[in-house]
């Protein structure tokens, strides 16, 4: 897919070339469109995909990896609703007035998504329960589901919601960098964990080591927490993104279906 055409597509450039070969998800049987959740400040954006015809859906929230509400983001959003989800993707970074997938330096990107506190992340995501709920979901089956940066969120939301039933993080960090925004790391979180996480990450992942993973692994058992994780031999950060070069098919569907059974056995899916 030449950047052009990635780019009229939806996708994010500052991730880096996109593959040809993206998986796509058609509408069929689905509703899907944009809304505007109420937040303190104003309404922020959010797309949204569910199953036409079915009452009172469980609700889903995608968070997404630093790079905005692309495509990618879009897709896995109505892959969630052909599994009976009513799935909605926040865009908690729009207060920054610029469309982050049409930004293609990282080092641009960076700045922008490490300013977003914590705090202020957590209102968002009540905030798109609340209008899920608004919109007839059942916010009493709640889920999140998150890649990457959006991996962490789930880390960072299932030790704040009291109502989240389950989380799955898609190689989300554990250890994060010194930012006077992001007061406590997942890792530092593992006692307060209110709701049960699986976490799926990649063996060559450069970012996040195999001996990280199982020190929070370590640190949830100690805290009595329920949490599961799995490691995808050789898989790379990145494996489940099937617009970047790092996807790795095998490892993304395994992901994929591990998923779907966390879900399921924690009642957020049928």
């Amino acid at each position: 897919m030449s950047a052009a055409t990635a780019a009229a597509a939806g996708y994010t450039l500052a991730a880096g070339p996109v593959r040809a070969e993206v998986v796509t998800t058609d509408t069929s049987g689905l509703t899907v469109g944009d809304g505007k959740a109420k937040v303190a400040d104003g309404e922020m954006p959010v797309y949204f995909a569910r199953p036409e015809g079915k009452a009172n859906p469980p609700v889903i929230l995608v968070a997404m990896e630093i790079f905005g509400l692309h495509e990618y983001i879009k897709d896995v959003t109505r892959r969630l609703a052909k599994l009976g989800a009513f799935a909605v993707a926040p865009d908690y970074y729009y207060r920054k007035g610029v469309d982050l997938t049409k930004i293609t330096d990282t080092k641009e990107l960076m700045p922008i998504v490490n300013a977003k506190p914590d705090a202020e992340l957590m209102s968002d995501l009540d905030a798109t329960v609340a209008w899920a709920k608004s919109q007839g979901g059942d916010t009493s089956r709640l889920g999140i589901l998150g890649f990457c940066r959006g991996g962490r969120s789930v880390w960072e939301y299932a030790a704040y919601s009291d109502q989240l039933k389950a989380g799955v993080a898609f190689y989300g960090s554990l250890v994060d960098p010194a930012n006077p925004a992001w007061p406590k790391s997942p890792m530092q979180l593992a006692p307060e964990m209110k709701a049960p996480v699986l976490g799926l990450y990649g063996e060559a992942d450069q970012g996040i080591s195999v001996a990280q993973v199982e020190q929070m692994k370590a640190a949830l058992a100690a805290a009595g927490k329920t949490a599961e994780f799995k490691i995808f031999p050789g898989a790379p950060h990145g494996f489940h993104a099937d617009y970047r070069p790092s996807y790795r098919a095998d490892a993304a569907q395994a992901a994929w279906s591990d998923m779907q059974g966390w879900f399921k056995t924690y009642k957020v899916l049928d």
